[in-house]
């Protein structure tokens, strides 16, 4: 499994922790940024992270930016991109589990490093039930082709 991660200037401040926890469990990952010189805008490093997920480079996205709300909104206008924005274990592991999530955000301000590395964690060893919420996620696709639901 490889992950992509990025971050914008506020969410800097979970990436060090994030890669770190990455490394001790042997899980390979890609740095999107940020670097000097790049941009400063959170859109761009959504793009970033989401493309290597929906060309299937890395199994799932981790994106930063202050609050994680900004950047799941900027991943989420991708189609085939699912990320949830996660201040919670809770909300991570169901997203895996009902939503069958692709790219998990988190916020650099009001998310400490620990428990960032610990909803990585859950979300990262969560797993698509399937079933009845797998009509769900079908309900989604048909919403990024522009179809009607009733």
């Amino acid at each position: 499994m490889k992950i992509a991660i990025a971050c914008d200037p506020a969410g800097e401040v979970l990436k060090g922790p994030i890669e770190e926890l990455l490394r001790e469990k042997g899980i390979e990952y890609e740095d999107l940024g940020i670097r000097e010189g790049d941009p400063r805008d959170y859109p761009v490093f959504a793009v970033r992270a989401a493309k290597k997920v929906l060309s299937e480079e890395c199994r799932f996205g981790i994106i930063l930016c202050g609050t994680g709300v900004g950047i799941s909104i900027a991943a989420n206008k991708m189609k085939g991109v699912r990320c949830c924005c996660c201040s919670d274990c809770y909300s991570a592991k169901m997203s895996r589990a009902h939503n069958d999530a692709n790219m998990l955000a988190l916020g650099g301000r009001v998310i400490a490093p620990e428990r960032a590395k610990l909803i990585v964690e859950t979300f990262l060893a969560g797993e698509f039930e399937g079933g009845r919420h797998q009509r769900r996620i079908d309900m989604f696709k048909v919403i990024e082709e522009g179809g009607e639901l009733e």
